[in-house]
């Protein structure tokens, strides 16, 4: 069974650091007593699923016996290498889930750190009602915003291109059948869920920052850039950079906002919705387990790569 094959594959792989741990446990059983009732949730709720899942990659589903046949690397050769006629290309949708990724990040920090800085002003009016109600985006479900935002894109004489009429453009068909009028919509909903995230962690960075390492640099003749480039930028990388990288995992497996708002039409699936569909459309369990296989080591790549170029995670500590 599937779940019997990836509890086995896992163990293999962990054997040493589960022995050590059940060494530490026998040794000092009361100090991991604390800690019990977390690690039954973890398991539970995360590695049980992992397991299976991973377990699962090796199979390939027979809907008509409801029954597993065991294919070993089989789903993820024909997810990397697809035939001709295949209908899910997995370089394609890893390069518009690369590109999503990188513009939703790029505008949330870009974003965020611009209110930030406004915020963090000395002598703003009103500052704690901006800060409640640039918050609100951020508080508000994520899937309510996404058919709200779907619902201003609809129709050609719907909100957004009545918008749009104001300054002479001419009306738009969202969410039809092509990649931008797709794309554009997606991008504009998770903006707007983004920023505040960006922002809130931008602002308490910044207020971090001691007031005198201004006074001194202006006194020096630092001009406003030279201020923000050799002092504000450099102090907010220890918060900033894992936030990023925190954001670019959340962006790279959001679900919700590419399938509420434009479905995936117009080639904008991302991969965690295609092995959704393919899960649940196609009933191809095993290929989906496998494409979600991937998902998990792709971001575990870019976690180690990002964290070891930057260290940001030596950062943030000190």
């Amino acid at each position: 069974m599937p779940w019997a094959f990836g509890f086995a594959l896992l163990f293999a792989v962990l054997v040493l650091p589960i022995l050590r741990l059940v060494h530490n446990v026998v040794r000092d059983p009361g100090v991991y007593a604390y800690v019990t009732p977390a690690v039954v949730g973890l398991v539970v709720l995360v590695v049980a699923p992992f397991t299976m899942g991973i377990g699962l990659a090796f199979y390939h589903y027979h809907l008509e016996g409801n029954a597993y046949e065991f294919i070993g690397f089989g789903n993820f050769v024909e997810i990397v290498a697809p035939s001709d006629t295949a209908d899910i290309h997995f370089w394609r949708t890893l390069g518009v889930t690369v590109f999503w990724t990188v513009a939703n990040v790029f505008l949330h920090v870009a974003i965020g750190l611009g209110l930030a800085l406004l915020l963090n002003r000395p002598g703003l009016a009103g500052r704690r009602i901006y800060r409640v109600l640039l918050v609100l985006p951020w508080a508000v479900p994520s899937y309510i915003t996404a058919l709200l935002w779907r619902s201003l894109f609809l129709g050609e004489d719907g909100p957004i291109n009545s918008l749009l009429g104001t300054i002479g453009i001419p009306p738009i068909g969202w969410l039809g059948d092509h990649f931008w009028t797709n794309f554009i919509p997606n991008l504009v909903t998770n903006t707007w869920l983004g920023f505040p995230f960006m922002m809130v962690v931008s602002l308490g960075a910044l207020q971090s920052i001691p007031g005198d390492l201004y006074e001194a640099a202006s006194l020096d003749g630092a001009s406003a850039w030279q201020r923000f480039r050799s002092i504000t930028l450099p102090l907010l990388k220890p918060a900033l950079l894992p936030a990023i990288i925190l954001g670019t995992i959340w962006t790279f497996n959001l679900f919700n906002v590419i399938y509420l708002v434009s479905m995936g039409a117009g080639n904008t699936e991302i991969l965690i919705t295609e092995a959704y569909r393919t899960f649940h459309e196609q009933h191809r369990h095993g290929y989906a387990a496998a494409y979600s296989v991937l998902i998990f080591f792709i971001l575990l790549a870019y976690t180690w790569v990002t964290t070891r170029v930057t260290k940001a995670s030596e950062g943030a500590v000190s």
